[in-house]
């Protein structure tokens, strides 16, 4: 076999894999493989039995995980997939249903340390932010052609910016007179109309580089198909882990297992109440669950991360 070294430990690895409650024999799903840490805690909590179908939308990430983790094993299988095509993957698998699946919405560590990637303003690299290359919308094509009032929108709803206006002002302004084509033009740009305000703990293009990268990725839209389709395929007893980085993220998590368990989410009077009022899940973490204060030394980007985690009730049939 061969030994992996991994360049960082998976966020809540050991809250997540005890959630999934994993047992050999059973049929689990990694839907965010990044480097592979929490595929690999599933694998060995398996103990060579059963079956794990390991997807991401990265296909650099996914080779370089599938070539490099020590376990060889016909169990486990590799997809280039984006994970709201769960719903496709186990059909076409032949899998009906499955005992636990795991989404780790955080960008991976591979994609931060290659500047070519286009996600990091730390270094200079192409306004990319693909997870998938095989997609053709970048970045750079919409801070290029979208209108002042359409960035702005993007600024404000996906990475809450409070200087939303005047930054997309400014591109529009720049781009004018150049092509605006690396990250650190872009990075340069947000940091000269927020050097009025007061310093942050946070790189003034923080906000506005996670936007743009939700949407190229349309990961919001994503995350919600995913979770109104994903928790048919959990048997009974089965659970689905969630650990999301950004309130955004996390509101559609909490909203949609409040769905499933029943409840009305929408506030309206009884008789214009739309939601099933039918209980599918129970949730599992009544708050969610956080890192702990040596996790976060140890890696400051797991501060924001949040965990939630349903499992599937009893399937019964109505009168």
């Amino acid at each position: 076999m061969v030994e992996v070294t991994l360049e960082h430990k998976p966020v809540l690895l050991e809250e997540a894999t005890d959630l999934l409650a994993i047992r050999p024999g059973g049929t689990y799903v990694d839907c965010t493989v990044g480097l592979g840490g929490h595929t690999e805690r599933i694998f060995e909590e398996m103990r060579g039995k059963g079956r794990l179908i390991a997807l991401d939308r990265d296909s650099e990430s996914l080779q370089s995980t599938s070539e490099n983790l020590r376990y060889r094993s016909k169990a486990v299988s590799f997809h280039h997939e984006n994970f709201k095509n769960l719903p496709l993957v186990l059909p076409n698998l032949g899998i009906e249903c499955i005992d636990g699946c795991l989404v780790d919405l955080g960008v991976s560590r591979y994609q931060l340390t290659h500047p070519d990637r286009g996600f990091t303003f730390t270094e200079e690299g192409p306004l990319d932010m693909r997870m998938d290359r095989d997609q053709q919308t970048t970045a750079e094509i919409l801070v290029n052609r979208l209108k002042e009032h359409e960035l702005a929108d993007i600024f404000r709803r996906y990475g809450e910016e409070p200087q939303a206006r005047k930054i997309a002002r400014a591109i529009v302004e720049q781009r004018r007179s150049r092509h605006i084509k690396t990250t650190t033009e872009l990075a340069d740009i947000v940091r000269t109309v927020k050097a009025s305000r007061r310093s942050s703990r946070l790189h003034p293009a923080t906000l506005v580089f996670q936007a743009l990268r939700i949407e190229v990725n349309q990961e919001l839209q994503d995350l919600d198909r995913f979770l109104s389709t994903s928790i048919q395929f959990l048997r009974p007893g089965g659970r689905l882990v969630v650990i999301s980085f950004h309130s955004l993220e996390d509101r559609i998590v909490k909203r949609t297992f409040q769905l499933e368990t029943g409840k009305c989410i929408c506030f309206r009077p009884g008789d214009l109440c739309e939601c099933p009022r039918k209980q599918n899940v129970k949730i599992l973490t009544g708050k969610p669950i956080r890192p702990s204060e040596e996790e976060v030394s140890l890696s400051p980007s797991a501060r924001s991360a949040k965990l939630r985690a349903v499992e599937r009730m009893e399937i019964t049939e109505n009168a």
